[in-house]
């Protein structure tokens, strides 16, 4: 080949490395150009985006503050939690007193680098992208602080539109808060399941202590719930819970947040969830209603979100006393009635697996009332009842246990009363851990107890069960006080020269149409039987109605109207009659804790009040209510009118009605009197010690007779549940020994005021039924009214004095 032709070829090649170096050239540089065009593009769009986007955002500044809803909170005097009310329910902690490991085990699993980053975590943010656009399973990709944009601000919505406000918010939560303001909304803010809002009011919910309190593997649990409230709930879903919170403190030891020892005793460690009713809640739900429609009316709609704390009076165990005592009361009245039989019956289905789905379902329609479990009949015989409980639990019901339900078990039982497979039936443990047939109570009764030096509310229980009847019988059931009205007659005879010596006929009384403007009226003694002369003392001990009613008509039915009025009742509820003496009027057991209170704090009137303070989220007080002290302004009966009563009070817990008080507490210092309306439609006792006076009353809300024996009285049906909480509430409380004021005189053995001293013993109706020989008069007078024992030598010295004159 000649030269010229390597030459050409030589040439050839220069051009064609030439042309392809022009041409990558070009590809590069169009490439480039492209590439900053769509940047540019890009950059043109989010700026766009930015302008049009930013100003939009919501102003985050007021995070700075940050008051999230908060529900309204009910506290005893001691700050025991009583109730809350409220859509979200949140206990706001700062950042300083939540624990480390609740911090580190949240980090762990939500966002590790959380303190390292400005907000965003671009690699998550692209995945989430692109799962997004393939239509894939959404990917974990929010930091914690995305997070707290989207749950204050945004809807969950997945679409870019949002993710692109998410983010824009994330940068300008970022530039405004500091990393630990961020995280203390988010562990306050973000939804937990079972209605809780935050970690500390979650730590409650399913453990049931402070977030203080918390331990590593609880934290865990916790830490796993944001992802999936329901699916990761260690109550509804304990198996998937446990899987997660295992991965958590893996995560957690992967971090460094704890060590390996700790990782391992966290694994290993049992929790114990909160699940079902809590044995050591304090059962005040009547007081929290009523709180709760107190403040609503003060605070309208923001009650439930602006964080209020309520302090109340109540005390914690006296309420606790309280609870108990009136539901024993109930549930001893029940077991002496008729079994009115299963609540309902189920049909249950042959195969087992059927079977136990059907008794899941009908357990959770009738749940568990307290202490009274629900439980499914499977098997009955006459001597063993066989039922099973919630968590397929069996148990076995026999002996004693089946006494309350015995006509049920009979073959010739009614079909809605016998006990047969599918009936469900409620069931209590007894004291020696054996179970009892028993029943839902018809009968309702209600306590109320204060302290009479300054009106707090200590103890109030509206009814049986608040879930059943939230009626508050305590504050809103007018009922007649019967025989319990009759110290206020007593008292009004005092101003008008009665005293307890004086001499009161027990005999019958008749008023025809002409005295009555209606039916003649026959009054009759509880007992039916008539025990002649007496003191106005036993008179009251033994609730003579004859000795109240001559009482009253000697004092004047308008002067005793008039005189209740200072003890707080209403006149125009006690019409002006003869019937006023027997407590025919009507009252609410509130009103008569108030009225008692004046006996029991030496004549003073003090109103009663449940609310001491109100602050709010932060613990600012709002509202104080200051303790009125006792002074004369206050006072609407004589001293000495309320220590004579205070000693025929006593009489009647000593020696009468009521002996069984002062027999069970063993102690002198305690005052009060039985009521029993006609027919046993309600029984009262209302009594008192000079520093808590309490109130019980029992009947049924559609009025009917609670029995006819003699159990079913204030005496044997309220006086045992007083006596019951007495017991507790005056556990280390001294005897206390009351002083006689001035202006008192001791008169035929007894007190008297001292200008009716010298006036000598008075008597009332010696003349309407009794003419009869002394040697009559003897007989009768060895007889003490109501039991026929002997009448001591005081009183008949009274009466023979006044047959005499």
């Amino acid at each position: 080949m000649s030269s010229n032709s390597y030459e050409n070829a030589g040439n050839t090649d220069r051009v064609n490395t030439l042309s392809v170096s022009s041409w990558l050239k070009k590809v590069v540089f169009w490439t480039l150009s492209i590439f900053a065009a769509v940047v540019t593009s890009i950059l043109l769009v989010v700026a766009v985006a930015l302008a049009v986007a930013y100003p939009k955002l919501p102003d985050v500044s007021d995070l700075l503050d940050y008051r999230p809803k908060l529900p309204l909170r009910i506290f005893s005097a001691e700050g025991v939690l009583l109730g809350e009310f409220g859509e979200e329910l949140r206990n706001l902690t700062p950042i300083t007193q939540i624990p480390k490991v609740m911090k580190d085990a949240v980090l762990a699993i939500e966002d590790a680098h959380f303190y390292e980053h400005g907000g965003i975590n671009y690699k998550s943010v692209l995945r989430a992208a692109i799962a997004n656009l393939g239509q894939a399973k959404s990917q974990g990709a929010s930091t914690i602080t995305m997070q707290v944009a989207k749950n204050v601000y945004l809807s969950s919505e997945k679409a870019y539109t949002r993710k692109i406000y998410e983010i824009l918010l994330t940068f300008k939560l970022e530039s405004l808060l500091t990393k630990d303001q961020i995280l203390e909304i988010y562990m306050n803010q973000i939804f937990l399941g079972q209605r809780a809002y935050g970690f500390a009011m979650a730590s409650e919910v399913y453990f049931g202590k402070p977030l203080k309190n918390i331990t590593i593997a609880e934290a865990a649990m916790l830490a796993g719930l944001p992802k999936a409230p329901s699916a990761f709930n260690p109550v509804v879903n304990p198996d998937r819970a446990r899987t997660r919170q295992l991965y958590i403190i893996d995560r957690m030891l992967e971090n460094d947040f704890i060590t390996k020892a700790q990782a391992d005793a966290a694994s290993k460690e049992t929790l114990k969830l909160k699940i079902g009713s809590d044995v050591d809640k304090v059962h005040a739900e009547f007081v929290a209603e009523t709180v709760r429609q107190l403040v609503f009316a003060q605070y309208g709609a923001e009650t439930y979100t602006r964080g209020l704390n309520v302090y109340t009076t109540l005390k914690a165990s006296d309420q606790n006393a309280a609870y108990r005592a009136l539901r024993k009361g109930v549930l001893d009245f029940e077991k002496r009635h008729a079994y009115r039989g299963p609540e309902v019956f189920i049909d249950l289905p042959k195969k087992q697996e059927d079977v136990d789905d059907e008794i899941d379902v009908a357990l959770a329609e009738h749940p568990d009332n307290d202490d009274l479990k629900s439980a499914v009949v499977i098997a009955v015989t006459p001597k063993k009842v066989t039922a099973i409980r919630q968590n397929a639990e069996t148990i076995e019901i026999a002996g004693d246990g089946l006494k309350a339900a015995q006509s049920a078990l009979s073959d010739k039982a009614p079909a809605n009363i016998k006990l047969r497979r599918g009936a469900l039936i409620r069931v209590v443990k007894t004291s020696k851990n054996a179970w009892e047939i028993t029943q839902l109570p018809e009968v309702e009764s209600a306590f109320v107890a204060l302290d009479p030096r300054d009106g707090a509310i200590k103890a109030l229980v509206g009814g049986f069960d608040f879930d059943k009847n939230k009626f508050n019988h305590a504050t809103q059931a007018w009922r007649q006080p019967g025989s319990s009205f009759k110290p206020f007659v007593y008292s009004a005879s005092l101003e008008k020269g009665l005293s307890p010596a004086t001499v009161i006929n027990d005999a019958p009384l008749f008023f025809d149409a002409s005295v009555t403007g209606g039916q003649p009226w026959e009054p009759k003694n509880f007992d039916g039987q008539f025990a002649g002369p007496m003191t106005m003392r036993t008179g009251l001990a033994k609730s003579k109605n004859m000795v109240s009613i001559r009482i009253l008509k000697e004092v004047g039915t308008q002067n005793t109207q008039d005189w209740i009025t200072k003890f707080g009742f209403e006149a125009e509820r006690h019409p002006p009659y003869l019937t006023m003496a027997l407590g025919a009027g009507s009252t609410t057991p509130m009103q008569m804790a108030t009225a008692y209170s004046v006996f029991a704090n030496g004549g003073y009137r003090v109103n009663p009040y449940l609310i001491s303070k109100i602050t709010d989220y932060k613990g600012a007080v709002i509202v104080q209510t200051k303790p009125p002290v006792l002074d004369e302004s206050m006072r609407v009966i004589d001293a000495r009118n309320a220590f004579v009563m205070n000693s025929l009070l006593q009489e009647v817990t000593t020696a009468g009605t009521a002996a069984k008080a002062k027999a069970a507490l063993g102690r002198s210092d305690i005052y009060g009197k039985t009521g029993t309306t006609n027919d046993a439609i309600d029984a009262w006792f209302a009594g008192f010690h000079p520093t808590l006076t309490a109130v019980v009353w029992m009947g049924y809300d559609n009025p009917k007779p609670l029995g006819s024996s003699n159990a079913e009285t204030g005496g044997g049906l309220s006086l045992p549940i007083w006596i019951n909480f007495m017991q507790q509430a005056l556990q280390g409380v001294p005897v206390v020994t009351l002083t006689p004021p001035d202006g008192l005189t001791k008169a035929s053995g007894d007190w008297v005021y001292t200008e009716f001293a010298g006036a000598g013993v008075r008597s009332l109706g010696l003349g309407d039924s009794w003419g009869l020989p002394k040697k009559e008069q003897e007989e009768l007078l060895n007889l003490s009214p109501g039991d026929a024992k002997p009448a001591s030598a005081e009183e008949k010295s009274s009466i023979l004095d006044m047959f005499k004159n």
